[in-house]
């Protein structure tokens, strides 16, 4: 009868495994075919923005991230969604103004991308 063993030396079977050559090559075409299905859905959506698809490795892992650091940094809105929202201003002579910021669908271009759900998150409260 065979035995596995927990470990082999200092090192778990689990990172024994996520460490080898083809693991690590396989996530790597894996993360690149989702990056190139997402860039192309937020491609096909973008009219103007500054929201990009980057690929981006771990010590063992590879995430595909959608990122929106040189814009108004609303990956997280993009992805899932908001509600409609009221913010106070204030107006170029020193007065306030209420802003109303209208809802939006997310477009759930990760979850698209790598065959997942699409889930709304929970309300997520930003101040």
């Amino acid at each position: 009868m065979a035995q596995v063993y927990p470990s082999i030396g200092a090192r778990s079977l689990e990172k024994v495994i996520a460490v080898h050559d083809g693991v690590q090559d396989e996530l790597t075409r894996r993360a690149f075919e989702i990056g190139v299905r997402a860039e192309e859905i937020l491609i096909s959506h973008r009219a103007d923005g500054h929201a990009e698809i980057d690929i981006e490795a771990g010590d063992n892992n590879r995430y595909v991230v959608l990122s929106d650091d040189r814009g108004q940094k609303a990956a997280l809105s993009i992805e899932y969604g908001r509600a409609e929202s009221v913010v106070v201003r204030e107006g170029k002579n020193g007065g306030k103004y209420l802003d109303v910021i209208p809802a939006m669908d997310g477009l759930y271009i990760l979850a698209t991308a790598s065959n997942l759900p699409k889930k709304r998150k929970g309300k997520v409260r930003v101040d």
